[in-house]
């Protein structure tokens, strides 16, 4: 198999959003839920190499660094509170605001660029009492891997084919053996016409927890309401090199657009602590409402606004917790840190 550095890079947008890179003969660091040490070193050589992969551009994310903030309201249908009690689901509108972005963390990066895909979407929800909880996804429907630990091995080959000189064996050896991490690598990841118009994906399961405390493991999808509008390579290429922040500009400048936030429900035998694995699209779903977008951040405040906000898929609320997928955890863990770096002058 043959792999472009284009889409080595881009495949680690994922629910980590990282890519570390090993000194030679240098071991992988070991990661239990339970071991503090070990996990605060995983959190610090992912957000390190992370950083040494595409380089420090300040005030930027060290991935997705172009992106565009959108405000709107959330309004969550009747069906949301019979599965969860969380405040933002109980009908009423609360304010919102989310980032769409390219997956690169140069932020120069052109819209039609195959690092710029995935794509990922960030929402925060802002309730009454000053509590906001988010949500964080992507445009590929699952992740290379289960693990961290996976998650290391896989970055470590994808290290070494990036490497000068380069050596494609430690990547091919784990794609024999992960042949999800395969499938991640080898799918086409089209760039859509608009921001609105591809469905994202919350990769990691959680669990959900009503009036009655009665509990259902879920996964979010935002998907269009239109259905989805992709283009192909040849054409993204000839795109201009803002095209999806024009395309939104324009589009509220005709009237609100709006996303529906769907919950796909586990069945018996899915597997949930694993994001590698989709559900089967025929899984029940529930429709928790509605997200119409109705104006940008001004463009004076789009930079000072992003380097200030922090989304993270572990920020919860009353109604919605963890559940044994280990990746949330760590994500948010290496959210916390990213953010505390991107502030440093």
């Amino acid at each position: 198999m043959r792999l472009s550095r284009p889409w080595i890079v881009a495949l680690l947008s994922g629910a980590l959003s990282a890519s570390p890179a090993y000194a030679a003969g240098e071991q992988p660091l070991t990661f239990t839920r339970t071991d503090p040490v070990s996990q605060d070193k995983l959190y610090d050589a992912l957000l390190d190499a992370l950083y040494a992969t595409f380089g420090k551009h300040p005030g930027f994310r060290a991935t997705h660094a172009k992106g565009l903030l959108v405000n709107g309201t959330f309004t969550a249908s009747l069906a949301a509170a019979s599965l969860s009690r969380a405040a933002h689901l109980q009908g009423k509108p609360v304010p919102v605001v989310l980032r769409f972005s390219n997956f690169s963390g140069v932020p120069a990066t052109v819209d039609g660029d195959p690092m710029a895909s995935p794509r990922g979407v960030a929402v925060r929800f802002k309730l009454p009492n000053g509590e906001f909880t988010d949500i964080v996804g992507h445009s590929f429907d699952g992740f290379p891997v289960a693990t961290p630990l996976e998650f290391l091995g896989f970055l470590k080959g994808i290290a070494a084919t990036v490497a000068t000189p380069p050596d494609p064996q430690p990547l091919q050896a784990f794609l024999a053996e992960h042949p999800r991490a395969r499938h991640f690598l080898e799918t086409p990841k089209p760039a859509p016409s608009s921001y609105t118009s591809i469905e994202y994906f919350g990769v990691n399961s959680l669990v959900f927890s009503n009036h009655e405390n009665q509990e259902q493991i879920v996964r979010y999808r935002i998907e269009p309401l239109t259905g989805q509008s992709l283009i192909g390579d040849q054409q993204a290429a000839r795109m201009p090199a803002d095209y999806l922040q024009d395309e939104m500009t324009a589009r509220l400048a005709r009237g609100p657009a709006q996303m529906r936030l769907i919950a796909q429900l586990a069945a018996s035998g899915d597997v949930v602590e694993d994001g590698s694995i989709p559900w089967p699209r025929n899984r029940r779903e529930v429709e928790l409402g509605l997200f119409t977008l109705d104006s940008l951040v001004p463009a004076e405040d789009q930079q000072a606004a992003q380097q200030r906000l922090d989304f993270s898929p572990g920020r919860l609320l009353d109604g919605i917790a963890l559940s044994r997928d280990p990746m949330t955890l760590a994500r948010d863990r290496i959210y916390q840190r990213a953010v505390l770096r991107r502030q440093q002058p």
